[in-house]
């Protein structure tokens, strides 16, 4: 089976457990993505599969080369392309769909997105610096302060807490509850909050899928 599937952020929303108690959630488009293309260990050096996110808008005006490669899975050209580790349990070719079933209620997962651009912002509010004084004249409120010694290195080293841009990162939330799947719908419904905005794609990977090794070892 494969590791999991695209999905697309729908928004934001709450539910109930058997106790009553308010549980924040998530609710992901989670499929159907077709399998475009497959990778061996033979051919390639790792299992793999290569999933498109088939949408109900088809792409406008794909080039030849794109139209090329969708062929072998006679799937029209999609906007995102992932590859997903595959343990080899079951015979997958191209043009094979995933939906949400391949999760179920009470399972784990990880969920990759990019998260929300925040344009530019200064030291204080993308890294947290507390600032200067704010009465008794002081001049030094939100400033980043000193940025290195004038001696020695006489440079700003690599890595400084530096004013730039905020948010639009890759991002994992790990361990996120499983509380539904809907198979009609093909809607994923996940126990808190995920990376991104409304309509925002997301990769929804099993906790604990088994790798297998990249590389079999020959024998001497």
């Amino acid at each position: 089976m494969v590791e999991g599937i695209i999905g697309k952020k729908i928004g934001m929303t709450q539910t109930f457990d058997e106790t009553g108690l308010v549980i924040p959630v998530t609710v992901i488009l989670a499929g159907p993505c077709a399998v475009i293309q497959k990778k061996t260990l033979e051919q390639d050096g790792y299992a793999a599969v290569q999933l498109g996110f088939v949408e109900e808008t088809a792409v406008k005006h794909p080039r030849q080369p794109t139209l090329g490669h969708f062929k072998a899975s006679e799937i029209p050209p999609t906007r995102v392309l992932r590859e997903f580790r595959f343990d080899g349990s079951a015979e997958i070719k191209p043009g094979d769909q995933f939906r949400v079933d391949l999760f179920k209620p009470g399972d784990m997962v990880n969920v990759t997105g990019t998260s929300k651009g925040k344009g530019f912002a200064g030291v204080v509010k993308r890294w947290g610096f507390h600032g200067g004084p704010k009465t008794h004249g002081s001049m030094f409120h939100r400033a980043p302060g000193s940025i290195g010694a004038s001696a020695y290195p006489s440079r700003v080293v690599k890595g400084k807490k530096m004013p730039g841009q905020l948010g639009s990162d890759r991002k994992t939330v790990k361990n996120l509850l499983v509380v539904e799947a809907d198979l009609e719908k093909n809607l994923l419904v996940l126990k808190g909050a995920v990376p991104g905005a409304k309509g925002g794609y997301l990769l929804i990977r099993k906790v604990g899928f088994e790798e297998r090794p990249a590389v079999e070892k020959k024998e001497e």
